[in-house]
């Protein structure tokens, strides 16, 4: 044989990247591995289960012959293939389907699974309905809270016009003191309290805001004839009685 010459065009055109024999050699090695795959899977043997299963499809696809006694049987008391059944053809045409169990729960155990999972689902909803209810109470809760909050600083309000006010008539009477310390207003700033102050804080402190509008309320309409609600000063009580509607605010809406 005669030598290869490296410099000849037949040599150049050969492909001689390096790796490219492992490439061809992995190559090789995963088709004739898909190839035993497929002879494998042709050869496998079918387990008993699958066997069954094909030979069960195949018979229910299958329409009944004269070689199945209960067939032959319906056939000489006048039934014919695709007729409903009963005398007077009421009954059903297709036979009732087979349900085959395949796995190895007892009896009963999907009715038991399927009433696990309503009582589940039942679980659930009610959860949602008393976290609904929960939520619409604390909503309820929170406006309750609100409206009175604001019918609390409507209150203090009007209790320092009616402070404001029985400052103003009493001075008009040459009244320095007031009846009760709360029935003026205070100064924003005290520089000395002596004991008799922090005692009248003390009882300050034991009337509500209600309270306090109520009794200075009553105060101005006996001392002064005069109506916070209305803003007018009458001349006597009997004036006050029939010209005034009332003596709170709801009176006079």
């Amino acid at each position: 044989d005669e030598e290869e010459d490296y410099m000849s065009d037949l040599f150049i055109q050969q492909d001689v990247r390096p790796g490219l024999p492992m490439v061809r050699r992995m190559k090789e090695a995963i088709q004739k591995e898909d190839k035993q795959k497929e002879a494998n899977e042709k050869n496998r043997q079918k387990s008993i289960k699958e066997e069954e299963k094909q030979r069960r499809d195949l018979v229910l696809k299958s329409a009944l012959g004269n070689e199945n006694k209960g067939f032959a049987l319906l056939q000489k008391m006048g039934y014919k293939s695709g007729q409903a059944l009963g005398k007077s053809g009421e009954g059903i045409v297709e036979p009732i389907p087979l349900n085959i169990k395949t796995g190895l729960s007892g009896l009963g155990h999907e009715e038991l699974k399927k009433r696990k999972a309503e009582e589940k689902l039942e679980n659930y909803r009610q959860k949602l309905r008393m976290k609904k209810q929960a939520n619409e109470q604390a909503t309820d809760q929170f406006r309750i809270r609100f409206k009175n909050k604001q019918e609390e600083r409507k209150m203090e309000g009007d209790l320092r016009k009616s402070q404001r006010a029985c400052q103003q008539l009493d001075m008009q009477k040459d009244i320095d003191v007031p009846k009760e310390t709360w029935y003026w207003l205070e100064p924003e700033e005290e520089d000395n309290k002596d004991e008799e102050d922090k005692e009248d804080e003390c009882t300050r402190s034991d009337l509500s805001v209600s309270e306090k509008l109520h009794i200075l309320t009553a105060y101005l309409r006996e001392e002064h004839f005069y109506c916070i609600w209305c803003g007018t000063t009458y001349e006597d009580s009997e004036d006050l009685s029939s010209n005034c509607p009332g003596d709170s605010a709801a009176d006079h809406d």
